[in-house]
Parts: structure tokens; sequence; C-alpha cells
């Protein structure tokens, strides 16, 4: 399993490079990335797929004379990044996958276990009885990590991503109707101008990936998984 933690920043880089200015990426475009990221697509397949949206950006642009509407939104490349996963999923079949060491994933047994006490100390900082148990979890698969009996980072990360549905619920109980109405229709207004280019589970997806972001934001709680461990 690679460390995807460049995986958000590279995304954002090359959608920057290839719009032509520093156009920071919204919420809705980090939900996005989000999806890609815990749906398993790979990192050359979503920059492949914007390079392919903006060649095609660029060739309709060059015809009409620049008279094109200015791409402000990741979501505008989301079928050229989908189309390119399967392409590369269709070359990769039957492909072996090079062995990776535990050093050069960065996932030694010193770093996860600070990793996940770091988060253990972030999530108790919620007054909810249902975060002080999760905090508590965190600690204790700390304390594993560090042993003989540690899991394989694979189990480790599935427990990790059960943990975070967990807190994800927790969340949705501990906001007000009101705030979880505001942050849907917040999504859906942002989400409009995309909707061609998506599927319903796609919009789906990125709209409650973009209230659990908000609501995580709102409560400073982080992300539990492997993949959002720093890389030093």
């Amino acid at each position: 399993m690679l460390n995807y933690f460049n995986y958000f920043t590279e995304i954002e880089t090359r959608f920057q490079q290839r719009r032509g200015t520093l156009l920071l990426l919204s919420t809705l475009d980090w939900a996005l990335i989000e999806m890609w990221r815990e749906a398993g697509v790979p990192l050359e397949a979503v920059l492949q797929g914007i390079d392919d949206a903006f060649d095609k950006y660029d060739q309709r642009s060059q015809k009409t004379a620049g008279r094109v509407r200015k791409v402000n939104g990741l979501a505008w490349c989301a079928q050229a990044v989908m189309a390119a996963t399967e392409d590369m999923r269709d070359a990769a079949v039957g492909a072996a996958k090079p062995a990776v060491s535990e050093e050069e994933s960065g996932f030694q047994p010193q770093r996860i276990a600070a990793y996940l006490r770091q988060n253990a100390a972030a999530v108790a900082s919620q007054p909810d009885d249902a975060f002080l148990s999760l905090a508590e979890r965190l600690r204790a698969l700390a304390d594993e990590v560090e042993t003989e009996l540690a899991p394989s980072t694979e189990d480790l990360e599935l427990t990790l991503t059960a943990l975070e549905e967990r807190m994800f619920a927790a969340l949705m109980l501990s906001a007000t109707e009101e705030e979880v109405v505001a942050l849907r229709a917040q999504a859906a207004r942002e989400l409009a101008p995309y909707r061609g280019k998506m599927s319903a589970v796609q919009l789906k997806q990125v709209t409650e990936q973009f209230v659990h972001k908000r609501l995580m934001e709102a409560r400073g709680v982080p992300r539990l998984s492997l993949f959002y461990m720093s890389v030093e």
C-alpha cells in the first residue's frame, strides 16, 4: 500500500498548471479528490484525466478564438478521470505489481504509532462519549503497532476505515438539522454546473464527502486513514 499523502497536492498542482492560474480548490473539489482516493483511483489516472480534459478544452478554445467558459472546478474533469481510470485498469490486467518495502512506503511502526496517538488526542477533544471511545481505540492500536503482534498495514487500514465510519456517524448525530441541510444545499449549488458530467452515484458520494469534510473542519477532528499520514 503506497502512501498517498501527496495525492491531493499533486492533483491540485496539476489542475492549477493546466488552468493557468493559482485558483484554490474549493471544499467541494477536495471532497471529489477524497472520493477518487477512497475509490482507489490511481494518482496517474487523475493526472491523465485532467490533462485529457484540458487538451480537449484547449482545442475548443482555439477553434472559438478563446470564447469558451473558464474552467472553475475540478468536477469538470470527472468524466475524463473516470475514462483514464478504465484505460489504466484495462492495460494493467495481468501485470504484476512491484513489491514496496516498509521504508519506501513510509509506514514505519514508530511513525504510525505517533500518528495514531496524535489523532487520538484530537478526537478526544470532542465532548461526546462516542469520540472518547474512538480515542481510546486509537491509543490501543498505537500500542499494538509497537509490539510484535502488530496488525498488518492492510488490516490496520481496514480498522481505521471502520473507525472513520463511526466518527462520521457521530459527527452527523452531533450536528443540528439546520447545519446538515445548509451544507447539503451548499453542495448542491456548487455541483449544479457539473451535474451533466457526473453520475447520480458520484453526485451523492461527493455531497456526503463535502458534508463530512465541513463538519470535521468545524469540529477540528482529523481523518484517520493512514493515507493522511504525512511523509517526512
